[in-house]
């Protein structure tokens, strides 16, 4: 797994046209998430403060896809991290964002239940109430699970929480079910005893990095160095999972062995960053959801997003110049 030592975007076009004081920008706000690995390296080593000289890095938590997609939104931040479904949908309504980056594939949700729940397994969920983040990863989780299984979303009672008050929900038995996210998910499991009682990597969709457009269109330099960062935090990662382990525990405040449980169990980060055709698949297979659940107008909205969403060039330059 472990990849060359060299720093993406060293020698690269990108990289070599602003020097201290040249940067197209002076200000850069950034998020960072415990489920997303990556950036915790990136805010942790200091990198994009040592890179863009003359650049005021802010960084910004999110606590899910759903808040990430806020800040683009607002404009409080330029880069954040959603899972693929979440970017997918705050396109198809109108959100102008471009995914420059593929961060990880994570098995980030399931569906959790108390361990002493009678809740055995998927067609047990009719007529349940369920504790999910609308907008995230987990939220459309469910609905896939809903929709395999023929139950009807109707049929269940969605309590749209966020994700920690979601665990909190389930283990105090407001809810009954829980779309769960790790690391909380992981935690819930190690410290409460919850089951998972359904998993599907399949219906996790890719870890993206979203940037803003007009961010992207007008500040390209800013932007491919984000995004060497990333690739040169996923070279860090894969030489120090333990390390990288230790990190998640530390920000995520969780025992560091269910923080290694995230990281080498559930988290496949030797992937390919650039934005493409697995990704393209995978959003075409929940796309139609989000019509059938009345989350976006139509397939026409779909169609488009899923068209124009993926900024490839920035991830490929990155590659290119780790090669």
């Amino acid at each position: 797994m472990a990849l060359s030592g060299c720093v993406a975007g060293e020698g690269s076009a990108a990289a070599g046209t602003a020097g201290a004081g040249e940067w197209s920008t002076d200000t850069l706000n950034i998020d960072f998430a415990t489920y997303n690995p990556l950036s915790l390296v990136i805010r942790d080593q200091g990198w994009l403060e040592d890179e863009l000289d003359g650049v005021d890095v802010t960084w910004v938590q999110s606590d899910g896809s759903n808040t990430a997609n806020e800040n683009l939104r607002a404009e409080a931040i330029d880069f954040g991290s959603t899972a693929g479904s979440a970017a997918l949908l705050a396109r198809a309504n109108g959100a102008p964002i471009r995914t420059v980056d593929i961060y990880s594939q994570p098995e980030w949700s399931a569906i959790v239940v108390a361990g002493d729940s009678a809740i055995k397994d998927v067609a047990d969920l009719e007529g349940a109430s369920i504790a999910a983040t609308k907008g995230t990863d987990p939220y459309f989780f469910l609905l896939q699970t809903l929709d395999e299984a023929g139950i009807a979303l109707d049929d269940v009672e969605v309590q749209n929480l966020q994700h920690a008050d979601g665990r909190a929900a389930l283990d105090n038995g407001s809810v009954d079910a829980w779309a769960g996210l790790d690391p909380i998910m992981a935690a819930a499991e190690a410290e409460s005893g919850d089951q998972l009682i359904y998993r599907n990597i399949d219906f996790n969709t890719y870890g993206f990095l979203n940037a803003r457009e007009e961010f992207v269109d007008e500040h390209p330099d800013v932007t491919q160095t984000v995004v060497d960062a990333y690739e040169r935090a996923r070279a860090w990662a894969l030489e120090h999972p333990e390390e990288l382990s230790a990190l998640l525990a530390e920000v995520a405040s969780i025992d560091p062995e269910v923080a290694a449980t995230v990281i080498e169990e559930r988290t496949v980060l030797d992937l390919d960053p650039v934005p493409g055709d697995k990704q393209r698949e995978v959003l075409e297979v929940v796309g139609p959801i989000f019509v059938e659940s009345g989350d976006v107008p139509g397939q026409e909205q779909i169609d488009t997003a899923v068209d124009e969403l993926f900024a490839p060039e920035f991830a490929q330059e990155a590659v290119a110049s780790d090669e």
